[in-house]
C-alpha cells in the first residue's frame, strides 16, 4: 500500500487535515507500506516556504513520519507540462483562447468510494476543464492526477470536500493511459453545534492544540476516533492499537463532531498516566516554547515538585502555570485577597497556622496535614477556615493544588517565609500579626 498526504502550504495544519493525514499513517504503518507527503503547492500567491514549515512542524510533532518527500508538486510543472503535450497529442485535450482544456467524453465517471460505495458523476454536468492556464501553468487536478500516478499512489485518502474533483482527476488519468488508485473520502468535522468546524468552536489547528497544551498522543486518540471505532466501548486507545486496528471499513460515512471539551478530557487522562519525570520534561519543553519560564531558567527540583503536586488535576500543559506556577514564582495576593484575610480573622489563623508549620520535625503533605487539621479542630472550625489564608500566603490565590502538597512542593523555608511576608504585609510582622486578634 502506498498513500499519500497532501497539503496545501496555504495556512497552519487544520484538524481536519492532521485527521486525514494520521488515517494515511496508519493505513501506511499497518499494512508495512509507504507514507508519501506532497506539498500541494501550485498555488503561488497563497503558498509561502513559511506556511510548509509549520505543517512539517506540525506533522513531527504529532510523531507521523513519512517515507518519502517531502516533494514540492511546483517543482514538479515541466513533468505536469509534459503530461499535458501527451494529451493534446491524443487528443483528450485542446488548446483554448491561450489555456488549454480537458476534453470531457460523453457518459460517465463511476468511483467506487471505500467509505461511500458507489458515486455517479454523468459527464453531462461536468464542462471541458482548463488543466493549463494561459501563462503555461498547470491547473491542480492535473498535477494531483500526474503525481498520484508517477508516485505508484494505491490508495488517495482524502476529505469529501475533494469529491468533485475526484472525476476529473480519475478522467486524466485514464487519459494518460494508467488505472487508478483506489478513493476513500473522510466526511466532514463539525462542530459541538452541529456547524461546520471553524474558529468560533476554539483551537481548529495543531499549532494551537500544541499551544494549549495537549498531548501529541491524546490528540492522536482523539482524531483517530473522529469518524472511525475500534467498537462502540473503547475510548483510549494506544497507537500501537490503531496501527494494528485501524481500516477503512470502520470509518462511517457521517460528519464527525470535534469537541474540545472532550479532547481535554482524554488528555488529562493521559496526562495523569505519565511518569513524573516525563511530565517534567514535557513541562519544561512547553513552558520554554510558550515563552514563560525558559529552559535554562528552570528550578529542576521546584519543577518536579510542583508537578507532582498537580499532575492529579492538570488537563493540559497549560493548567499547570496558572494552577502551580506559584512554587517556581512568588505571587503576592491581590488587594482584595488581603481585605479577604483582613476581613474574615484569617490574619490570625494563618499566624497560628504558622507556628504549627514552624515547629513540624518532617515536612511531607502527611506530616502537614495531620499539623493543619489539629489546629482547625482545637479552634473548632472547618479545615478551609485554616487551608485557605495559608494557601492565600503561598500562592497569592484561594486556587491551587493540595494545600499540603503545595507546601511539601515549597519546602519548609520557603513557605515559611511566603507566610511572613503576608502577615508582615498585613500586621507589621508575624509577631505583631498575634496582636491583632481574630476579628
Amino acid at each position: 500500500m502506498r498513500v499519500r498526504f497532501a497539503p496545501s502550504p496555504t495556512g497552519e495544519l487544520h484538524v481536519g487535515g492532521a485527521r486525514t493525514a494520521l488515517y494515511n499513517w496508519l493505513l501506511a504503518r499497518g499494512s508495512g507500506g509507504s507514507f508519501v507527503l506532497r506539498i500541494e503547492d501550485t498555488d503561488r500567491e497563497r503558498s509561502t516556504a513559511e506556511n510548509r514549515d509549520r505543517i512539517l512542524e506540525a506533522l513531527r510533532w504529532l510523531e507521523l513520519d513519512w517515507d518519502e518527500g517531502p516533494y514540492s508538486q511546483a517543482e514538479r510543472a515541466p513533468r505536469h507540462l509534459e503530461a499535458i503535450e501527451q494529451l493534446l497529442a491524443s487528443g483528450h485535450a485542446y488548446e483554448d483562447e491561450g489555456a488549454v482544456r480537458f476534453r470531457v467524453p460523453p457518459g460517465e465517471t463511476v468511483v467506487h468510494d471505500l467509505i461511500r460505495g458507489e458515486i455517479r458523476f454523468p459527464h453531462e454536468a461536468i464542462k471541458d476543464f482548463v488543466i493549463r492556464r494561459s501563462d503555461g501553468s498547470p491547473l491542480y487536478n492535473l498535477a494531483v492526477a500526474v503525481d498520484d500516478v508517477d508516485m505508484r499512489i494505491s490508495h488517495v485518502v482524502r476529505g469529501d470536500d475533494h469529491l468533485s474533483n475526484t472525476p476529473r482527476q480519475l478522467m486524466i488519468i485514464r487519459a494518460l493511459g494508467h488505472e487508478p488508485p483506489a478513493y476513500a473520502h473522510l466526511p466532514l468535522l463539525l462542530g459541538p453545534d452541529g456547524k461546520k468546524l471553524s474558529k468560533r468552536h476554539g483551537a481548529t489547528s495543531v499549532e494551537e492544540l500544541r499551544a494549549r497544551g495537549y498531548l501529541p498522543e491524546a490528540v492522536r486518540n482523539y482524531l483517530a476516533l473522529l469518524g472511525w471505532g475500534l467498537d462502540d466501548r473503547t475510548t483510549f486507545i494506544s497507537t500501537e492499537q490503531l496501527i494494528k486496528h485501524f481500516s477503512l471499513e470502520r470509518v462511517s460515512r457521517s460528519p464527525a463532531v470535534f469537541d474540545e471539551q472532550k479532547l481535554r478530557w482524554m488528555n488529562g487522562h493521559y496526562l495523569r498516566g505519565l511518569e513524573l519525570d516525563d511530565l517534567v520534561e514535557r513541562l519544561a519543553e512547553y513552558l520554554d516554547r510558550q515563552g514563560i519560564v525558559p529552559r535554562d531558567r528552570l528550578d529542576r527540583e521546584r519543577l518536579r515538585a510542583a508537578a507532582r503536586a498537580s499532575q492529579e488535576k492538570l488537563q493540559t500543559l497549560a493548567d499547570f502555570w496558572p494552577l502551580a506556577g506559584f512554587v517556581l514564582e512568588r505571587r503576592e495576593p491581590s488587594e482584595e485577597l488581603r481585605s479577604w484575610l483582613l476581613e474574615t480573622g484569617g490574619v490570625e489563623r494563618l499566624r497560628l497556622a504558622r507556628e504549627r508549620l514552624a515547629a513540624l520535625e518532617r515536612f511531607d503533605p502527611p506530616t502537614i496535614e495531620e499539623a493543619l487539621r489539629s489546629l482547625a479542630e482545637e479552634l473548632g472550625v472547618k479545615g478551609a477556615a485554616i487551608f485557605q489564608p495559608v494557601r492565600v500566603a503561598i500562592a497569592g490565590s484561594k486556587v491551587s493544588p493540595g494545600i499540603f502538597e503545595s507546601l511539601a512542593a515549597l519546602g519548609r523555608e520557603e513557605a515559611l517565609a511566603r507566610i511572613d511576608a503576608t502577615l508582615a504585609r498585613l500586621g507589621g510582622s508575624p509577631a505583631a500579626a498575634r496582636s491583632s486578634g481574630p476579628r
